[in-house]
């Protein structure tokens, strides 16, 4: 009985730590900002910051779908092409060593100097924005499935091939589902990369999105809206990656009940 409280009493304040700390966090910025200690053009309090989201909301809402929509269209192509190359690299290990790198490379250069190459190469319009997520979300994609590619257990894939199974069965059935873990984990970081990549590519040009709102009130110094628009970027990332994981449960539900049994 004292075993099962001690038990329920830790579950109960590891689902409160993290709400906790967040109020803790809130509540030395305020305190920060009225007291003046740190002057609120410089830092505006978390109740102007709620109040400027709450007035500039329907604003808001209208820029985010263009967003949303660059980068559903971004990741959707990052997912298939990343998948296209965990492909062709597990199935050729001549293409493993010459892309592998390129990959790596791909991934050093910082998103905010390749925005505006695209822009000059491609226009101001949809194309370099999706370009950009695309660069952006497919490297965890290709990597993740690359490595459930190789996690697949050899012994099972031997015993497909002894009865008479081809490359083909032998992906579908043993390879393809022992990625899946390892897919979804590199989509919930895509889903979040999608989403920063659109607004980073909405800095350099646009007529609508959540990066040309912000770019407009960073320049007339409405700091309370600046960071009203950083936290609703913040929340779409985390409910996005929130619907990935329920995605994932509906998938694959033997590996939720497989988690739950570990807990236990």
């Amino acid at each position: 009985m004292y075993l099962l409280l001690t038990k329920k009493l830790l579950n109960i304040i590891n689902k409160i730590s993290p709400i906790l700390a967040i109020a803790l966090i809130l509540a030395v910025w305020q305190i920060l900002s009225l007291t003046g200690i740190v002057p609120k053009f410089m830092l505006p309090s978390p109740v102007d910051v709620l109040l400027a989201f709450i007035g500039d909301f329907p604003l808001l809402m209208s820029h985010a779908k263009t967003t949303l929509i660059e980068a559903f269209l971004g990741l959707t192509i990052g997912t298939a092409f990343g998948f296209v190359i965990a492909v062709i690299m597990d199935r050729f290990p001549i293409a493993y060593k010459s892309i592998y790198p390129i990959l790596v490379l791909t991934q050093t250069v910082p998103t905010v100097a390749i925005a505006p190459l695209l822009v000059l190469w491609l226009g101001y319009g949809i194309l370099p924005k999706i370009t950009l997520i695309v660069i952006t979300t497919f490297f965890p994609i290709a990597i993740g499935l690359l490595d459930g590619f190789r996690s697949a257990d050899p012994d099972a894939i031997n015993l497909l091939k002894a009865m008479g199974a081809n490359r083909a069965q032998c992906f579908l059935h043993i390879k393809l589902p022992s990625s899946m873990s390892h897919f979804f984990a590199g989509l919930r970081i895509s889903v979040s990369y999608s989403v920063v990549g659109a607004v980073v590519s909405e800095w350099l040009g646009g007529f609508t999105g959540l990066g040309v709102y912000m770019t407009r009130v960073r320049k007339s110094y409405s700091f309370d809206k600046m960071f009203a628009v950083i936290f609703f970027i913040s929340l779409i990332s985390l409910l996005l990656m929130f619907l990935t994981a329920k995605l994932k449960d509906v998938i694959m539900p033997w590996d939720k009940k497989k988690n739950k049994n570990e807990i236990n």
